[in-house]
């Protein structure tokens, strides 16, 4: 990591080491603070609002806790014919949702919020990324679970590992969007807030 230096600190409120991976990319320091928000859908919720008000409300959670830093927050749900698909937990879900997921095009609502409570900021965007899902059988279906145990993530597959197999296609404009934090947009925020990003 270089030596950069912040006009403030940046967090990732976030534990997912996929966000973290991928904010490493950018070589800014950075910590990780566990966001304890409920990511429970609310009643009529759509896949997109779900997404965009857990990202903000993971980012708010932190930043009460560290009101002078920039905090980011991030979540995705994704999006089978407007019904949320969150992460599975265990393989019968999971199982459950690539059957569901078999032929369909899903669409990975990936949002991401940039919140600095000192300063006053708060901004957010949303990266939309669809996803064909291959007409696999139900034996690749159970290879692949087996193989990669893909229960922590939304929609039981790993586009950057084995799950690519599963795929015929994918369309977005952030690349890192499907993995779990859209960084074009993150960047974006992230100058918004005062960070220098090779301005």
């Amino acid at each position: 990591m270089p030596d950069v230096s912040l006009p403030r600190a940046l967090i990732l409120g976030s534990t997912s080491p996929y966000r973290r991976e991928l904010l490493q990319r950018l070589r800014l320091p950075f910590d990780v603070q566990r966001p304890e928000v409920d990511e429970t859908p609310q009643a009529g919720e759509t896949p997109m609002a779900l997404a965009q008000r857990l990202a903000l409300a993971k980012a708010q959670a932190v930043a009460q806790r560290f009101p002078q830093a920039i905090v980011i927050g991030s979540d995705q749900v994704a999006d089978l014919h407007g019904v949320p698909l969150g992460k599975p937990g265990n393989h019968a879900n999971a199982v459950q949702q690539l059957e569901r997921m078999r032929g369909q095009t899903v669409v990975f609502q990936t949002a991401v919020s940039v919140v600095c409570l000192d300063s006053g900021f708060a901004q957010s965007d949303l990266a939309q990324v669809k996803v064909l899902f291959r007409h696999f059988s139900d034996h690749a279906l159970q290879a692949y679970l087996l193989a990669e145990q893909a229960y922590d993530c939304a929609g039981s597959a790993k586009s950057e590992g084995l799950g690519i197999a599963l795929l015929e296609r994918i369309d977005n404009q952030d690349p890192t969007a499907l993995v779990g934090l859209p960084l074009i947009l993150t960047c974006r925020l992230l100058r918004a807030a005062g960070l220098p990003l090779y301005d």
